[in-house]
């Protein structure tokens, strides 16, 4: 069964000495807000530690697939549902209401669109929960996940650093010759001393009805948003962490209240002792639990 509840939560993270999020257009810097200084992460940048952290942890298991992976190549993927479906794409259309002349060889057409989105969504998690286009190749038309995400943004500005490394290796010989034996290369890596980040999300019930979101995709989502930073570690971020996780489930699926207004009860303050923060200690959390609207719960999952 579909999710049947509005949730709307807040992610807090926070990363250490590391690069969260960096901008290949600009030197793989970290990104940030050009006139605040506040550190930005992208919905995508999340996304890809959510996914991440499903392909470990539900490897090979039926339903839970990833769509937008390394190294994969959609159109196959698209196609390959038809193949599981029996449609042979190369063939006229089976229903004539589908039409009585395939249009394009290898491309779906008419009803065949939709069973072949409803397979998608079967197989991969990541379009049952964030959406896709899939109107590429064999053409699966397009699915609005039940999951969005904002830009995740640091409470306070951060300073991006520069650092000089050194390599005690090249990569050619014409390098070492010209090094004359030296064999050194010179880098630089860029890092935030520390950023707490702060990123709010949504659940729709009406498009997970479409997708096929369940609670147990639900459950899956919540528990990638705890640990993906546990499993994507690299020398380039650092230490990265999920800090907090508070979760309003609404009685209904229209909602019982304004998002903006639940997500003011989650409030993040530098705690004034004059100096720049690099720690989570360097901070305080006040959650607002009293008098919650009617119909709306409050979980703190971590916090």
């Amino acid at each position: 069964m579909a999710v049947q509840n509005r949730y709307d939560f807040v992610l807090l993270f926070d990363v250490a000495d590391g690069n969260p999020n960096g901008d290949p257009d600009a030197g793989n810097l970290p990104r940030l807000d050009a006139e605040t200084g506040h550190g930005i992460t992208t919905d995508v940048c999340l996304k890809r530690k959510i996914r991440n952290y499903v392909l470990i942890t539900n490897a090979g298991k039926e339903g839970y697939e990833i769509f937008v992976k390394e190294k994969a190549i959609l159109n196959q993927a698209i196609a390959g549902a038809y193949t599981a479906l029996g449609i042979d794409l190369e063939k006229e259309p089976s229903d004539a209401k589908d039409g009585k002349k395939r249009n394009s060889k290898g491309e779906a057409q008419g009803g065949e669109v939709e069973k072949g989105r409803a397979q998608m969504c079967r197989t991969f998690f990541d379009i049952r929960t964030f959406g896709a286009v899939m109107s590429t190749g064999a053409n699966a038309g397009q699915v609005r996940g039940p999951v969005q995400l904002t830009f995740g943004r640091s409470v306070d500005p951060i300073v991006a650093l520069e650092h000089s490394i050194t390599r005690m290796a090249v990569a050619t010989e014409a390098e070492a010759e010209k090094q004359g034996g030296d064999n050194r290369t010179m880098g630089r890596k860029h890092t935030v001393p520390y950023g707490l980040y702060r990123a709010h999300g949504f659940v729709s019930a009406h498009l997970a009805e479409q997708t096929g979101f369940s609670d147990e995709d639900l459950k899956l989502f919540w528990g990638a948003l705890v640990s993906m930073f546990e499993h994507d570690r690299s020398a380039a971020r650092g230490e990265m962490t999920t800090r907090g996780l508070y979760v309003f489930k609404h009685e209904g699926k229209l909602g019982n209240a304004p998002a903006h207004k639940l997500f003011d009860r989650i409030e993040v303050r530098k705690k004034n002792d004059g100096r720049p923060p690099r720690s989570f200690g360097d901070y305080e959390v006040k959650v607002d639990d009293a008098g919650l609207p009617a119909g709306v719960t409050l979980t703190k999952v971590v916090g």
